[in-house]
């Protein structure tokens, strides 16, 4: 049948059947997050000549260890809200530093950015808690990694900093200097302040990578979540059940702080568009 108006209405009828874009995609997480519960389901799926067998973990030990591992989820949060208060004040400091066009202080900055972003942050938590020590200075796991996850991510941070600092157009230098205040005073209350509301997302984004990278402070016996999800699996040969513990922390822990860090930025966008009286 070739009549127009026949093929307009299946085009309706079609097109009323048309699911959303946002419940779509919520309905296929639901599909591939129930294939993950699948896959360690530790069934056997048997089709024809073809078998699947799932991996099936022990519930017991995960009943029995979870709250010793989630344990380390304070330690976890306490590390990564020190190192990134540290990692902030440094990279402000070297960003100024760099900035300052005063050769010892830019050098200075740029040996420290170099020297922090060219070396892996594994090797520098090696040094710091294993080879400080032979030169008198021996210091705590939770002390060793905060100090060097503050310094590795200020490196990165301090790139951040510069760039926003220098988003903050001369005009507004120009006419702060015009009435009469110093460099000082127009970084701190012209420049600082709007550089950092540029630069708060990608702060948050570096929060949210850097709660992630303290798991390698288990290395240095730190008993974070990491570092408890193998206390509890390797003796028990559960390493397997255990870091999944782990990783759901992680992971539960990263949707958190993005959601967070969504809100802020909304709330931050929101006030923007206000009319200033």
């Amino acid at each position: 049948m070739d009549d127009p108006s026949y093929r307009a209405q299946s085009g309706t009828r079609l097109r009323s059947f048309h699911i959303p874009y946002n419940v779509a995609y919520r309905l296929w997480m639901l599909i591939w997050l129930s294939l993950v519960a699948l896959f360690f389901s530790g069934w056997t799926l048997s089709a024809g000549f073809f078998e699947i067998r799932t991996i099936s973990l022990d519930w017991g030990f995960i009943g029995t260890w979870w709250r010793f591992i989630s344990q380390g989820v304070i330690i976890t949060i306490s590390v990564a809200l020190v190192s990134i208060i540290g990692a902030t004040v440094l990279a402000l400091l070297s960003s100024l530093a760099y900035l300052s066009r005063i050769a010892p202080l830019s050098s200075l900055a740029g040996l420290y950015v170099s020297l922090f972003r060219g070396t892996p942050l594994f090797l520098q938590l090696l040094f710091v808690y294993l080879a400080l020590p032979q030169v008198g200075l021996v210091l705590e796991p939770f002390t060793a990694a905060t100090i060097t996850l503050s310094m590795n991510y200020g490196a990165y941070m301090s790139e951040i900093f510069r760039a926003g600092i220098q988003a903050v157009g001369q005009g507004q230098r120009e006419a702060a200097h015009a009435l009469g205040m110093t460099s000082l005073q127009t970084m701190r209350r012209i420049v600082l302040p709007q550089a950092f509301r540029i630069i708060l997302p990608d702060i948050g984004n570096q929060f949210i990578a850097l709660q992630k990278d303290t798991s390698l402070a288990s290395a240095i016996t730190l008993t974070e979540l990491a570092g408890r999800a193998r206390q509890a699996g390797a003796p028990r040969l559960r390493l397997l059940e255990a870091l999944i513990v782990a990783a759901a922390w992680y992971w539960l822990l990263t949707i958190l702080f993005s959601f967070l860090q969504e809100w802020l930025e909304r709330r931050m966008a929101r006030a923007d568009r206000k009319p200033h009286a």
